[in-house]
């Protein structure tokens, strides 16, 4: 646990925060024209225009001659591939939209690049008190629910390479302890899921599950986020059971696609 459940700042700025939402989508997604950033957004075509023109005067984007915007040079690309994280996305939010009316929590999806989980998708519940969106945010992967059903993935090669000690030269307070990690992933890898339990925001519980390619490795993680208050360990059975029907659900469709 090491920072406060995240809430929107007490007076937001809708413009800052749509420019963000704008950049975040080109930058995982790898472009998107002004209708589809203004049917993201919510918000009119003259205005996301003038949005994708700000950002691409700051470099944070560019457009094409096909009329399309992409990341510009600012933004760092993403690890995944672009059009994987694209068709992740695209295959995956009817699914989160079910599993909110199921159990009117929100779900999201994520995945990993390096030492960091990132949400590439999230569908609030309709609950007043409820886990905002956290499309587009990062966190430290062994701190999220999904990050650690992504890390038990690994060979234990590959998780000594995500955490090689000179890649924490300048932040070793950041590195967790492999041996604790080991033993927490052979758990998840024993039980098929993760529990989250205020360890990444106060205030928060989240459950988890693979989302696995052809192959069988885990390409992503879909998982649902609660006040720590609403949680009942009661029911976690049947939220993983949930959970596991939706991931399933998904990687049929994800089979199916060319």
């Amino acid at each position: 646990m090491d920072k406060p459940l995240k809430t929107p700042p007490p007076y937001p700025i809708a413009s800052v925060d749509h420019a963000l939402r704008a950049a975040t989508v080109l930058q995982m997604e790898g472009g998107a024209t002004v209708s589809q950033i203004a049917e993201r957004l919510g918000v009119a075509r003259s205005t996301a225009h003038r949005i994708l023109a700000m950002l691409v005067y700051r470099d944070f984007a560019v457009q094409g001659d096909d009329r399309v915007y992409r990341a510009g040079p600012v933004l760092e690309l993403a690890a995944h591939s672009q059009s994987l994280v694209s068709k992740l996305r695209a295959a995956a939010l009817p699914h989160l939209h079910r599993v909110v009316d199921a159990l009117d929590e929100t779900t999201n999806l994520i995945v990993r690049a390096g030492d960091t989980a990132r949400f590439i998708a999230s569908v609030e519940c309709r609950q007043a008190l409820r886990v905002g969106s956290r499309e587009g945010m990062v966190f430290p992967v062994h701190r999220t629910t999904a990050g650690l059903l992504l890390l038990a993935g690994l060979t234990p090669e590959e998780l000594e390479g995500v955490y090689a000690p000179e890649r924490y030269r300048d932040r070793p307070a950041d590195r967790p302890d492999l041996a604790r990690l080991r033993a927490e992933l052979k758990r998840v890898r024993r039980n098929g899921f993760a529990v989250n339990k205020e360890r990444s925001e106060r205030g928060l519980v989240a459950i988890g599950v693979p989302v696995r390619g052809r192959d069988g490795s885990a390409l992503a993680g879909l998982s649902v986020s609660m006040p720590s208050v609403r949680y009942d360990p009661h029911r976690l059975q049947a939220l993983v059971n949930a959970l596991d029907a939706t991931a399933h659900a998904l990687e049929r469709d994800l089979s199916e696609q060319p």
